[in-house]
């Protein structure tokens, strides 16, 4: 090795000592005749001082030294003089006093200081992204990210699960996201995807007899991206045997607290609660609910479906929602601070937000006047309101009612202070839709996919194909802070029930075949019941490392427009390899 030392472990058991480092010259300081440089690597930083008195020679290559640039100090340890430690760096007790540098290779001025904090735009941090890695933070997060993933394996491999690789250039069977296509030059014409999860395959694996799988597995979904969304993204993979929702539960939660608690050292409580999926939508507009604050909803649809103002009335007229939510202690909001709210709501397609104040025991507003007063009673005790408080409601299509509100709910906790963001809520949702209504193909298709199993209690109902809407599946998800991080189902393992399903989204015995053929071929030799989960790896990494996004916590991200900007992916090809698969470009 050409170092004796990282630049993050030296100590006072090594005063004394010579000692070679190697790293990345940082900050530098030239108090008169000494000058001091911070060599810096992936494990940390120590003070490297360049005295006149050791050397002249020695101390001109100190200031020739420049950021970035790649050296090799050996030198002696000794203590920092009184009064000049650094209690905020591990190394901050002792400096090396430089008695030979080696420059191993120049740098020219990078774009942007290695440092923590840094206001460079977000653009420029994923151009120069080897640059942007460097900085401590950024190898503290992937540091983590390895010890997350080493903390699952072990947790995983204690528990008989066996780690299997799936393919990642496998067939297109879209359902939800686009598919990535790859051509094939050896077979004209046609194209392999890439996996929008591991789906099909782990359920072979089970009826392959491993009844107990898990993958940290690459995924790819070509959809529009945000800031918790990218084109390529990483999941823990996991798929059991002879197993209920229960056992999947106990799994994952003993997975998540092991994480926590030896990743971040957070020690959580299990089992975490349950909900189902329609009071969660009910009570909070949404299906990953933050639970970290209060603020519920309250659905009030049939205290005004008689009222005098017409909005309200013919919403409820036509099958829509009339949804409050009493925003504590907001009676004081100003008519700015109320439009500001008006325009946020609009964002989400609702047309309005209607709002009452409440007073002295009852409500106030400019649209009062067409509500009686026992109307305005029941919607004040609905909403639980005090006075000082002000209540919010959306009238509008239930998506759009949920939607917004939900929203709110969301904006009103972060404007209101009520979010502890170093706490971690955790919740299962249970019990969500089989299907939902493709309104511009107008048909009925799996709200997850299609091998999700149906609740028992409902078989019947697909069975005569009535009331598809209010078909539950046992599906579940596992939700963080308003965040999904988990999602899984008990699968379909019976080829009947399978038939059954792709009957009723409208996919035939041909098409069946044509795309799922090898799944239903394998359970015609003895599929086991089956269920799993897939954890977004991801996601997590954003909670443990405190991050606001996705990108900071993958090494080569792409940014929303799906781009590279270090490697200017995607990017043309040549005419020559288009010839070899066959394709023209359509200008």
């Amino acid at each position: 090795m050409l170092r004796t030392h990282t630049c993050g472990e030296l100590g006072e058991k090594e005063i004394g000592r010579t000692v070679k480092l190697c790293g990345w010259v940082g900050a530098r300081r030239d108090h008169g005749n000494l000058i001091f440089i911070d060599v810096r690597d992936g494990y940390g930083a120590t003070q490297v001082v360049f005295d006149p008195q050791s050397g002249r020679d020695i101390h001109k290559l100190g200031e020739s030294l420049r950021p970035e640039f790649v050296v090799k100090i050996e030198g002696k340890v000794k203590k920092r003089p009184e009064g000049t430690a650094n209690a905020k760096i591990a190394t901050g007790l002792i400096e090396v006093a430089a008695e030979r540098v080696d420059i191993l290779n120049k740098s020219a001025t990078p774009p942007f200081e290695i440092i923590d904090d840094t206001s460079v735009t977000e653009e420029s941090r994923l151009r120069y992204r080897y640059l942007d890695l460097r900085r401590p933070c950024m190898q503290r997060i992937f540091r983590l990210r390895h010890k997350v993933c080493k903390l699952a394996r072990d947790y995983f491999d204690e528990r008989n699960f066996v780690e299997v690789e799936t393919p990642i250039l496998t067939k297109s069977t879209p359902e939800g996201a686009r598919d990535y296509l790859v051509p094939s030059r050896v077979n004209p014409g046609m194209f392999y995807a890439l996996p929008q999860s591991p789906q099909l395959f782990k359920q072979i694996l089970m009826a392959s007899s491993f009844d107990r799988y898990f993958q940290i597995a690459k995924c790819f979904r070509d959809e529009d991206l945000r800031t918790d969304r990218q084109p390529e993204f990483t999941q823990f993979d996991i798929e059991m045997s002879f197993v209920t929702e229960e056992d999947i539960f106990e799994s994952s939660e003993g997975l998540m607290k092991k994480l926590f608690k030896e990743a971040i050292g957070v020690d959580l409580k299990v089992p975490f609660p349950r909900i189902k999926y329609a009071d969660a939508m009910s009570r909070f507009g949404c299906d990953k609910p933050d639970l970290r604050f209060a603020l519920e909803l309250v659905e009030i649809t049939e205290i005004v479906e008689e009222c005098k103002f017409k909005i309200f009335r013919d919403v409820v007229k036509n099958k829509g929602k009339v949804i409050a939510v009493n925003a504590t202690g907001c009676g004081g909001y100003s008519r700015g601070q109320i439009v500001e709210l008006i325009e946020f709501v609009k964002g989400y397609g609702a047309k309005g937000l209607a709002n009452f104040k409440s007073e002295n025991g009852a409500l106030t507003s400019q649209i009062g006047k067409f509500f009686t007063s026992g109307e305005l009673l029941a919607i004040r005790a609905a909403s639980r309101a005090a006075d000082g408080d002000m209540i919010f409601i959306v009238a509008d299509k239930q998506k759009v009612a949920y939607d917004s509100m939900a929203g709110l709910r969301k904006l009103l906790g972060k404007q209101l202070n009520l979010i502890d963001e170093k706490e971690f809520k955790f919740l299962w949702v249970t019990d969500f839709p089989l299907f939902k209504y493709n309104e511009e193909e107008k048909r009925w298709e799996s709200e997850h996919h299609p091998f999700t199993s149906v609740h028992p209690d409902d078989i019947k109902l697909l069975e005569r194909g009535e009331s598809l809407d209010k078909i539950r599946s046992r599906s579940y998800d596992l939700v963080i802070n308003g965040a999904e991080i988990g999602s899984g189902s008990i699968r379909i393992h019976e080829s009947k029930l399978q038939e059954l399903i792709f009957k009723t989204i409208g996919i035939g015995e041909e098409e069946a075949a044509m795309r799922f053929g090898f799944l239903l071929d394998a359970f015609k030799y003895g599929a086991p019941p089956h269920g799993g989960i897939a954890f977004g790896l991801d996601r997590l990494m954003t909670l443990f490392a405190g991050c606001e996004s996705i990108r900071d916590v993958i090494a080569f991200p792409k940014t929303q427009k799906a781009f590279c900007p270090m490697t200017n992916a995607p990017s043309i090809v040549d005419e020559r390899q288009l010839n070899e698969l066959g394709i023209r470009i359509k200008k």
